[in-house]
């Protein structure tokens, strides 16, 4: 019985950081001095990943002194969201994708650093603040409107339960591989004894390739 309780009780923990996975995405709970204010799902997923279907779910807090008003500003909340994926396939391809686009195309500043323990893009520009990277089969986006800085301890509450799964250099770099990009084949070291013919450049009006034997 003991090894049957320890299996199902790493199983609740998702296998990822020293916490449960939410059943919702989110957090539904007071994290620290950011109290816990509402929770949505989310029916656009921000980070579309081709042949993996996905869900997106939100969670919003405020800070103890915001909430004690009744009527907290924009400038107060704190926003989550969470996107869960079918697979793992191309999530982090389509994340650093979706940034570079905003930083190319919408005119905002995306750098990569470390914020809360985790490797992530922070996202400035348009009165906005965001914190986002992915994780094995997940989108983590921490942040707000009207805000200029993402509290890291909020990142690192959802960090320990989603690690980032985001390499260094991302940003400059080429793509992360996708599902359908494959592996280059390795081209063989010469063997002057066995040599390969260069079908690429064969010519059979100046060459023969050698008959083969039927053993």
């Amino acid at each position: 019985m003991r090894v049957i309780v320890v299996a199902l009780a790493f199983a609740a923990l998702g296998g990822c950081g020293g916490h449960p996975l939410p059943p919702n995405g989110v957090i539904q709970a007071d994290l620290g001095d950011w109290r816990y204010w509402r929770f949505q799902r989310v029916l656009d997923v921000e980070v579309w990943v081709p042949n993996n279907k996905a869900e997106a779910f939100t969670a919003s807090y405020v800070p103890l002194a915001a909430e004690r008003t009744g009527h907290p500003a924009d400038k107060d909340l704190v926003n989550v969201f969470v996107t869960r994926y079918s697979t793992d396939l191309g999530v982090l391809r389509e994340t650093v994708k979706f940034a570079r686009r905003l930083a190319a195309e919408q005119g905002y500043q995306v750098d990569e650093g470390k914020i809360g323990g985790a490797r992530a893009l922070t996202i400035n520009g348009h009165g906005e603040s965001w914190v986002m990277w992915p994780a094995k089969g997940y989108v983590v986006k921490v942040g707000g409107r009207g805000r200029e800085t993402v509290p890291s301890n909020l990142v690192a509450s959802y960090a320990d339960r989603y690690p980032s799964d985001l390499p260094g250099g991302v940003l400059e770099g080429p793509l992360p591989p996708g599902p359908d990009d494959k592996p280059k084949e390795e081209k063989q070291p010469y063997d002057p004894n066995n040599p390969t013919p260069d079908l690429d450049k064969y010519d059979p009006n100046k060459s023969k390739l050698p008959a083969k034997h039927n053993e």
